[in-house]
């Protein structure tokens, strides 16, 4: 109940009135059936405007951090990400990335939406950076088809850094679903799920316009040179909410 309340009600409204959403390939998105939305990661607010432009209900596998906060903030935002039906995972080593990674087939056969952000964190500069392959290992194993889905002008909306939102114009543009059947039983090959995951990435720069970024994004926010992925990091779960 809550998460349609936020959406039609207490949130939306502001949202739609701040950045004027356009939408592109809707009828792209299935009516039912499980599904992941892989979007691009540019701002707070793409966890917001997702959801909005989306009929269907979107799960989103929230940082556990978000579930364990302490004080009155701690306890609104428990609260929030609890009440609109958010999942935590806990992210802090390959068994942990392991457990997210049933939790995500877990909700995607009971016919969920699966929100989720192929690059881990957002972007720390406007552009499309190296993809994690926690998302290729779940498309693989579930068989459900990936949407592409390119947010343009969030930052705009939301700069990052600020607490501050402005007015803009925000696009949600949605491409075909991707099918990988061809790869079936190749779960767990590196060098598929790497091939998948850039499939992926490179359709999110094509949709998004973005010029990128053959690094990770969260090693240049950690000040590290971002050239490989270690075991724990190609068995991590992308992060699929507000990063």
């Amino acid at each position: 109940m809550w998460y349609w309340l936020f959406k039609y009600i207490f949130m939306g409204p502001i949202l739609a009135l701040l950045g004027r959403p356009r939408v592109e390939g809707l009828e792209h998105v299935p009516r039912s059936g499980p599904a992941i939305l892989a979007s691009n990661h540019l701002a707070v607010a793409d966890s917001f405007y997702l959801p909005l432009v989306v009929p269907r209900r979107i799960t989103f596998l929230a940082k556990r951090e978000y579930f364990t906060g302490t004080g009155v903030k701690g306890w609104f935002i428990r609260w929030f990400y609890s009440t609109t039906g958010q999942v935590p995972i806990d992210r802090s080593d390959a068994d942990a990335a392991q457990a997210a990674l049933q939790t995500a087939e877990r909700l995607l056969k009971q016919g969920k939406l699966l929100g989720m952000y192929p690059e881990g964190t957002r972007s720390p500069d406007g552009r499309l950076y190296k993809g994690k392959t926690g998302l290729a290992r779940l498309a693989l194993h579930t068989g459900v088809p990936v949407i592409p889905v390119a947010m343009i002008g969030t930052e705009k909306v939301n700069p990052p850094g600020s607490k501050m939102w402005r007015f803009g114009r925000v696009t949600v543009r949605f491409g075909r679903p991707m099918d990988f059947s061809r790869f079936e039983g190749l779960a767990g090959n590196r060098f598929i799920e790497r091939a998948v995951t850039d499939e992926v990435i490179y359709e999110l720069m094509r949709l998004s316009g973005q010029e990128y970024v053959d690094i990770y994004a969260a090693s240049i926010k950690n000040g590290g040179s971002g050239g490989e992925e270690s075991a724990s990091d190609a068995d991590r779960i992308p992060q699929p909410a507000v990063g």
